[in-house]
């Protein structure tokens, strides 16, 4: 899998067979926290994907998945994370399903349900 960083607020999910690598088109871009988190989504996504592409015998070799996202204040975080599946042989009347495929990643549901999140400080 390689994940590329497109922006500092955006990446792309290339899932052809290989060891995971994370490049970037510039030596200045740094794989932030943000990055970090849309490469879950992604990854996740592409899993799903995959998986299910591969049980209806469909083309998965040219899948990849995009995720974005824009920030919000008050206070400041990700406020919005858009998801693009990116897979040109993948046939029309199959769009449907995969988008309801893709629906079923955990990271997805996690997002939309989320975790009670606790922090200490331990000593």
């Amino acid at each position: 899998m390689k994940i590329t960083l497109l922006s500092d607020d955006r990446i792309r999910l290339d899932g052809r067979a290989g060891p995971l690598s994370v490049e970037a088109d510039s030596a200045e871009m740094q794989y932030s926290p943000f990055h970090m988190l849309a490469s879950g989504l992604a990854t996740c996504t592409y899993s799903v994907l995959a998986s299910w592409g591969t049980h209806a015998k469909l083309p998965v070799d040219d899948l990849s998945i995009e995720v974005g996202w824009a920030f919000e204040e008050n206070p400041h975080r990700v406020g919005r994370m858009d998801v693009d599946v990116l897979w040109p042989s993948l046939p029309q009347e199959r769009r449907n399903a995969a988008m309801r495929a893709a629906g079923l990643c955990t990271v997805t549901r996690t997002f939309e349900q989320p975790p009670t999140i606790g922090v200490e400080v331990k000593t």
